[in-house]
């Protein structure tokens, strides 16, 4: 009896693992099934069988709100054919407004539910842009520019004075109309206030006493549509620095970037360290921690009642303090700008690369002081020429060189603004007068949306004409959908340069080519890459320039 349970025990194991074998088969069956419809995608993904150009341009075909200006002439069986043929029939064809357009069909097809605010903005920047772009074309804006043209200039006076009210008034902003010149000077009446308590942000919420105020000189008329730069940025800190003690700060800040700061806190500059116009950059004030003041003013009376011919410095305590009158006058010398207070050298800050004395058209100053009145004088009489595009050089070595009638080993285009004439011009003056870009192994673009202001608009478009290496993007420019413009430059190097690789930066950026052609070649022909350092750790800014909603 207990045998035969044994043996239907052991007959029905048995079918058990016939059955799960017969399982696990099927199973295999269908893996091996699957992995030989994936196989030929790998290949042609990893082993460069599909080429880079037609992975990029099927989704700007297929996608429903961008397309490019030739989709509509053809049917959906005869785009896949035009992707593989677009190549040769595009290359070397000039092209200054790119393809990438906005579809207006497929935008009313998206559903309430997908029309997202996004969406509107893309929609309104694109109906703006071809609205400018049209008005280009048909000479209807270049003659309202003309015309503004012909109005009389503002004068320039020889002196400038605001009493203190007068300048609360103004904004805490003394404009000079011509900007300065070689020794025009400002002289400012002020007291610093009292200290008074705040959070410090950085500390755990804790207080501390604080007194500083800042001077600036900025290009009122050097940028559009954001803020001006720091020509000249000078902040006394009587209280409330990190370090504890009275110092002084000067720096530059172009478009939200700082240079390196000079920082005076009561040393003299070093004997080896470069001067401007003969003097230090800081000089020497008394110091909280000097145990050696009193003795140093008694040693300074004994030799002067002994007779001592040698030449005796006397030290002088932190120009600035809280509820005294003092007199500032800055002095624009031949090598950089000097700061004197109630007549003695406090400092002097050296001439930064891309300003000129020109550019400083409005005296800024707020924070913890009282101002009683200011005198500006020695003023330039002639009207300078303070318009950005005046650093264009329209000479013929800066031309970019004609496209090639076959593909490029690398495609660059450039993110830049309408306005940022000297940045392209520096960049056709520097990297991209490199070896490998002459004989067109490498390709650079320049991408730029529409200005607000049409004057702005009018330049762009003979800089583009003439130099050959702008490609406008039909789009009223906003920051929001810069993204636009890195879709356009894919688009651009697939259909109109058939690049190999292609590659981003913005038109501040210097590009060592070598070094990136170096890493390109290092990769396997036809293998995707990508080159770029990723921020693990960053956080999306709330606040500012860069800031993203939380829409």
């Amino acid at each position: 009896m207990g045998m035969n349970k044994r043996a239907k025990f052991d007959s029905l194991i048995s079918l058990s693992r016939a059955r799960l074998i017969q399982v696990l088969t099927g199973l295999l069956f269908l893996y091996l099934l699957f992995i030989s419809f994936e196989i030929p995608v790998v290949l042609r993904a990893g082993l460069g069988l599909e080429t880079p150009e037609i992975a990029f341009a099927l989704p700007l075909i297929s996608h429903p709100i961008f397309r490019t200006q030739n989709d509509n002439q053809f049917s959906t069986e005869e785009k896949e054919e035009l992707v593989f043929r677009a190549q040769e029939r595009k290359m070397g064809e000039f092209r200054k407004i790119s393809g990438l357009i906005f579809d207006d069909n497929a935008f009313n097809r998206v559903s309430e539910d997908e029309f997202s605010e996004l969406h509107k903005v893309v929609r309104d920047a694109f109906a703006s842009g071809k609205e400018v772009l049209e008005d280009l074309k048909s000479g209807k804006v270049l003659s309202e520019v003309e015309n503004q043209a012909k109005r009389p200039e503002e004068p320039c006076p020889n002196s400038v004075e605001l009493s203190g009210d007068d300048f609360v008034k103004k904004g805490k902003m003394m404009v000079i109309p011509c900007g300065l010149s070689l020794g025009s000077h400002i002289t400012i009446v002020g007291r610093p206030r009292w200290a008074h308590m705040e959070k410090e942000k950085n500390k755990g919420g804790g207080s501390t006493m604080m007194s500083q105020f800042l001077m600036e000189l900025q290009g009122l008329r050097t940028v559009d549509g954001e803020d001006p730069p720091r020509i000249l940025h000078f902040n006394p800190r009587l209280k409330g620095d990190w370090s504890g003690r009275p110092v002084i700060e000067q720096n530059t800040c172009y478009r939200m970037q700082w240079g390196t700061g000079q920082r005076c806190e009561g040393w003299k500059s070093r004997a080896d360290e470069e001067t401007v116009d003969g003097q230090v950059k800081c000089e020497k004030w008394i110091r909280d921690d000097d145990s050696g003041s009193e003795e140093s003013k008694a040693t300074w009376w004994l030799k002067r009642l002994i007779g001592r011919t040698r030449k005796v410095t006397v030290d002088w305590p932190y120009p600035f303090a809280e509820n005294k009158l003092f007199v500032l006058t800055l002095i624009a010398g031949l090598e950089g700008y000097h700061i004197n207070v109630d007549g003695r050298h406090i400092s002097s800050f050296p001439y930064r690369p891309g300003f000129t004395l020109e550019d400083a058209t409005g005296l800024f100053l707020n924070g913890d002081v009282d101002i009683h009145s200011i005198f500006a004088a020695s003023l330039p009489t002639s009207h300078p020429s303070t318009a950005p595009q005046r650093h264009l050089e329209f000479s013929p070595e800066w031309k970019a060189p004609s496209l090639p009638t076959g593909p490029v080993g690398l495609f660059i285009g450039i993110l830049s603004a309408g306005n940022h004439f000297a940045e392209r011009m520096a960049v056709r003056k520097s990297w991209m007068q490199y070896k490998t870009v002459k004989p067109a192994n490498v390709v650079i673009r320049f991408f730029v949306a529409m200005h607000a202001r049409m004057k702005v608009n009018v330049e762009l478009m003979k800089e583009a004409d003439y130099f050959g290496d702008i490609v406008i993007v039909p789009y009223m420019d906003n920051y929001d959908l810069v993204v636009l413009k890195t879709i356009a430059i894919c688009e651009y190097g697939v259909r109109t340069v058939a690049a190999k690789h292609i590659m981003k930066c913005d038109d501040d950026t210097f590009v060592r080519i070598d070094a990136v052609m170096a890493e390109v070649n290092k990769i396997q022909n036809g293998r995707s890459f990508y080159i770029g350092n990723i921020n693990y750790y960053h956080k999306p800014l709330r606040h500012g320039k860069w800031a993203v909603t939380y829409e």
